[in-house]
Order: structure tokens, then sequence, then C-alpha cells
């Protein structure tokens, strides 16, 4: 801080540890690659989500470098489960929970039930496990870890790598241009469901992640964030850009920062005025033997999701409209 002043350093110290938890339920000493944005995600969510929490995690970079036997780095009673039943287990702790609670074995208020998994666990082989756990509105938070790949095992291409991308499983080559297909959209997959909270977000916005996770965390019924997670090692990009990624996605709009409350769709973070796409792909190599006119579309898909997403925003009744208790209490009483 010493290159803002002394002055503008005690401010920024006093108001940000007013405003967040010193306490940490991710610690370090960890093995996660330098300059993973993913880590730093995961510390933050746990500062969100508090002491009192549960948490099922799948396979993948997270598990593998924080659970090393006889360590951890995590502070919360914390299970690791296979990639694809991860949302099972996590309703079926909240179930358990609750018979508890009913039959008076444990009191209330019960503890925060959190599931977490990477892109692959989440949007490819946890998808059906994650759907049925929304379906029949478990209260429970789910969180992705999205790095936009298989990072774990190789760095091979999921449902979530981006049109373009080079991965060890869609590299480019003369019949290539890397991966071929846009990224799955989880987000709007989790709208569908018609569950109560719905959000993006990313640790290069600490402030927007951590109160998005707080509320996660209250809202009754089922709750999904996804979390755009920077990877160095399978982006190709140097350790110290990853917290300037993760705010040029949101400035270029290739990741906009939005909530969706009962349906109803609100940007958290709004650029005043979108930068250019090439400006968040040039510092990654993985998009490095992209040509102008691939460039020129990934910029016009852009652009367009971004439009269809402010007009989302800006309408007057929710995409899938889901009753508050409020409500439904009105409604059975009409």
């Amino acid at each position: 801080m010493d290159k803002f002043g002394f002055a503008q350093s005690q401010k920024f110290d006093t108001y940000a540890s007013r405003l967040l938890p010193r306490e940490e339920y991710f610690t370090s000493g960890h093995r996660s690659c330098q300059g993973c944005g993913e880590a730093l995600a995961v510390r933050w969510v746990c500062k969100a989500i508090g002491k009192d929490a549960i948490i099922a995690h799948a396979t993948g970079c997270m598990e593998i470098v924080s659970s090393g036997m006889p360590q951890t780095s995590w502070m919360h009673p914390w299970i690791h489960v296979a990639f694809e039943n991860t949302a099972a287990v996590a309703a079926g702790i909240e179930t358990g929970l609750k018979i508890l609670a009913r039959k008076g074995k444990i009191p209330e208020p019960l503890p925060a039930v959190v599931a977490m998994g990477g892109d692959g666990g989440t949007s490819d082989i946890g998808l059906q496990a994650l759907s049925g756990a929304l379906e029949r509105g478990h209260n429970f938070t789910y969180v992705c870890w999205d790095n936009e790949a298989y990072m774990n095992t190789g760095i091979q291409r999921s449902s979530s790598t981006p049109y373009g991308a080079m991965t060890t499983t869609s590299p480019p080559g003369k019949r290539s241009i890397g991966q071929a297909t846009w990224k799955k959209n989880m987000v709007a997959i989790a709208v569908a469901h018609g569950i109560p909270y719905v959000a993006t977000a990313s640790p290069s916005y600490v402030f927007d992640l951590y109160f998005k996770v707080r509320k996660a965390i209250e809202t009754p019924g089922p709750a999904y964030i996804h979390v755009l997670s920077v990877c160095p090692t399978g982006w190709r990009s140097a350790t110290d850009l990853s917290v300037r990624l993760g705010r040029l996605a949101v400035e270029t709009g290739v990741f906009p920062l939005y909530e969706v409350v009962n349906g109803r769709y609100r940007l958290t973070v709004q650029p005043p005025k979108l930068r250019p796409v090439i400006d968040y792909l040039k510092p990654q190599g993985r998009f490095r033997h992209l040509r102008k006119p691939e460039l020129d579309l990934i910029q016009r898909q852009t652009l367009a999701a971004y439009e269809l997403l402010l007009a989302k925003c800006q309408a007057p009744y929710p995409e899938f409209p889901v009753l508050s208790h409020e409500e439904e209490t009105i409604a059975e009483g009409a």
C-alpha cells in the first residue's frame, strides 16, 4: 500500500476490516498454482459462509491442492465427494439435518449446507445431480468454480470452455480453431429451475462476491453462484494478472456480474462502456492463435449476449416468476 500513501492505506484497512471478517476458514499452506484465482475465490467465499456450515466438495483442483492427508486447509466440516454426486450429497446432508432437528437431537438454527465444484463437476459430470437437487428445492447453496476447463487433469476442454480456446483436447491447427462450441450458460440453466437466487461473481470484485454469498446463504431454498476463476496455468496468462483478467472479463462483457432474485435480473456491476473483447483475450495464450474473423465473431457474440442480459434486467416481469414466502401466503389465502 506504500504507493497510495500512509493515509490512504490506513483508510483502506479501516474500511475493509469493518466490512469483512478477519477469520480465515480456508487457510494457507495449500498447493494451488501461483496466481490461482480459484484459491482466492474459495478464501473469500468461505469467509462469507461463516463458521456454522458444512461443505460438500467435488473432486477437482481445490480438492487436490487443499486436502492431502493428513493435512487440510478447510476449517469447516468438509466432505470430499465424487464429480457426479456433489449436489446429491449436499441434499442428503440438508435432509439429515432437518430430520435431526425435527427429532430434537440438534438445535436450530441449522448449519448452512454448501456444495462446491468446478465447471467440469458442475456443468458436465455433476449436472444431473445438481438439476435434481434444485428441482426438489433443497435448502443449500451451490458454488461453481469456473476456470473453463478440466485443469486438474491436464487442461482438457469442458462444456464451459469458451469458443476458440486452446486446450489439450481442443488444440488449434489447420482444421481447428480450438474449442469449436460456445460456452454453456449454466446460470440460465439454474434460473430455468425457478430457484429463488442465482448469481455470477468474481474474486476480482471482492465485496460483490462476499455479499452475494451472504444473500445466497440467507435465502431459503436452493441458491446457485457461478464464480469465474482465472487459471494462469490453463489460460497461459501471467501469474500476476489474475485479478486484472477477472476485471477485464467484466469490463468487456465476457462475464457480466448480475443476480437473479425470484426470476428478476439485476446487474450488480455495470461498466459505463464496454471495452473491446480483445483487451481480455490478448493476455491469454490460449487465444493467441485466433485471427481477425474469429475475434470479430467473439466480439459480436459477446455484445449480443450482453444486450440480451440488459433486456432481461429491464424487463418489467421476471423471466421465471418465483413466489416469495409472503407471496405464497397471499396466494393461498386468495
